[in-house]
């Protein structure tokens, strides 16, 4: 357990520009299509069952959640719309608004990538590369549910999706399981270099 991101606590939800809480400590915001698990993720990295709210119908975050660690600094849970099930207005507002929360913030200093590791670099997933690299932002890659493979099976695709991201700029990739903590220390130790602990 680490007891530095256990005291994660949920400071507000945004839904514009307007409403994004003054910049003030580094942000890590966590992305990812809304069925590769990415609120289980976070509720693991934070080891808390429910900070990030969970839903057996993928697509339910539909606000930027910021939840602030002890010394000021934010762990950012972003929209997943590659897979939820709304009108293609609001899936294009959300686009523009995380787009603009991913190029104009500042004090933003890396994304985690949530993938389902049986389905992953989808068109979404790329997108989001794209973005990242556009912005100079590195990008951490979870290979979610790890778990769904074997050892050998996780392993090939490791190497699959670390050949496809060395096109996206500074990109590391991992294997993860939010459901057995496989490769959790791994993540720690990103999120804290990010963060300068």
């Amino acid at each position: 357990m680490n007891h530095y991101f256990q005291q994660a606590a949920f400071l507000q939800s945004a839904t514009t520009r307007k409403t994004l809480p003054a910049e003030g400590g580094l942000e890590i915001a966590f992305a990812g299509r809304s069925n590769a698990g990415k609120s289980s993720v976070i509720n693991q990295v934070c080891s808390q069952k429910s900070l990030a709210r969970t839903s057996k119908t993928p697509g339910r975050t539909q606000l930027i959640n910021f939840f602030r660690l002890p010394d000021g600094h934010f762990l950012v849970d972003l929209p997943g719309y590659g897979y939820a099930k709304v009108p293609e207005q609001i899936r294009l507002e959300w686009q523009k608004f995380i787009e603009a929360y991913l190029t104009q913030r500042n004090t933003l200093r890396g994304m985690v990538l949530v993938m389902d590791i049986r389905h992953p670099m989808t068109d979404y997933d790329q997108t989001m590369l794209r973005w990242a690299q556009r912005c100079g932002l590195p990008v951490h890659v979870l290979l979610n549910k790890a778990d769904k493979l074997t050892r050998g099976a996780g392993a090939n695709v490791l190497l699959q999706v670390r050949k496809q991201a060395a096109g996206f700029g500074v990109v590391s990739v991992q294997t993860f399981s939010a459901l057995n903590r496989q490769g959790l220390d791994e993540c720690w130790d990103m999120l804290e270099g990010w963060l300068g602990r």
